[in-house]
């Protein structure tokens, strides 16, 4: 965010926040896949997701892919990490299929589908992302089969590539269905509830992030609390580049004490950003109820690396406002307080509701 792009570093800097994401997205990805967990959903753009998955699978597969997207793609409400990880298995899976290469064509548009649908599916609007490769083929007893946990027809293989993606779809409240006779290949179609075209979180591509988070403006003072000193003095920059004024904490003990502390004065905190787990010490969950003793109109953001956790797919459940997964980009902390300051009413009373 320091650099223009005629910066000698700026390319470098840039594929290595790349790199960095994509590295983090693998570690949320094997602990999804370890741990389970509902999903944490925001809006996301498909179209990149789908490009990001293929252009990976290019780097180490024999195959050509052909990626057809229609251009007003609908955005879906879903936790980015685990769908890379459904096409990214796919993916994987077709590559299996196509030893000595060939091509996988991947294609996604926008599908109506009414009451009483095969699919049984509520009726609304869908995302359709089909992915069909030249592969070998299965048979129908191996398509019966193919979502189960641990059956698998690769030597060396687990057999839960597969069952994730079916388990993913399904919390999403999709399907994914498969075709495929022996000798002319396999397509996989996953069916995806859409949002609105205009969102946003997913219209912006990722390299504008500098730009779209200076017109962020943030405004007011905000309590940021969490044990990691790199994390804490790394978000407090973010925080203050987007203009905010930041008081930070290391437990939950000392984020309840300083939020009572600022109600007393004519600058109360605009919002919280909380770290869920402290080892040794309250954590988010603890001191957020006790925030809200205080203050039933507190907005509360929890933050975690753990996804899978019960409190960041349910936050509303639990008091707060908004979840931020760990690691989090200036988009993500710019855009979450932002939709945080616009929410009217108690987090309480919608708790209760």
């Amino acid at each position: 965010m320091s650099l223009d792009e005629t910066h000698a570093s700026f390319k470098p800097l840039f594929f290595a926040q790349k790199a960095g994401r994509r590295a983090a997205e693998l570690a949320s990805r094997l602990l999804t896949f370890a741990k389970g967990g509902a999903p944490v959903k925001n809006p996301i753009n498909l179209t990149q997701v789908i490009e990001e998955s293929v252009a990976l699978a290019l780097g180490w597969a024999n195959m050509a892919c052909v990626v057809k997207i229609s251009a007003d793609l609908r955005s879906v409400e879903a936790d980015e990490a685990q769908m890379s990880q459904v096409f990214h298995n796919i993916i994987i899976n077709a590559a299996q299929a196509m030893p000595d290469g060939g091509t996988l064509t991947v294609s996604a548009e926008n599908i109506t589908l009414g009451a009483g649908n095969q699919l049984t599916l509520p009726p609304g609007g869908y995302v359709r992302i089909s992915f069909a490769d030249e592969g070998c083929g299965m048979s129908e007893e191996v398509q019966r089969r193919i979502f189960d946990p641990y059956y698998t027809t690769k030597a060396g293989g687990t057999g839960l590539g597969l069952a994730s993606v079916y388990s993913i779809v399904m919390k999403h409240g999709g399907r994914i269905m498969v075709g495929s006779s022996l000798g002319s290949g396999t397509v996989f179609t996953c069916y995806l509830p859409s949002i609105c075209v205009a969102c946003v979180v997913c219209a912006a591509p990722a390299e504008a992030e500098p730009c779209q988070t200076t017109e962020a403006g943030g405004k007011g003072n905000v309590l940021l609390m969490d044990d990691d000193t790199l994390i804490l003095n790394f978000a407090t920059q973010l925080l203050e580049h987007l203009g905010y004024g930041v008081t930070s904490c290391s437990n939950g003990k000392d984020a309840v004490a300083l939020y009572r502390a600022a109600l007393k004065t004519a600058a109360p905190f605009l919002s919280v950003i909380m770290d869920l787990t402290i080892p040794g010490g309250m954590g988010g969950k603890e001191a957020a109820q006790q925030i809200l003793a205080s203050d039933p109109a507190a907005r509360l953001i929890v933050s975690s690396g753990y996804s899978s956790d019960p409190v960041m797919s349910d936050f509303l459940q639990h008091g707060f406002c908004a979840a931020l997964p760990k690691p989090y980009r200036i988009s993500d902390l710019a855009q979450t307080l932002i939709k945080v300051s616009q929410i009217t009413g108690s987090p309480v009373v919608r708790w209760l509701d």
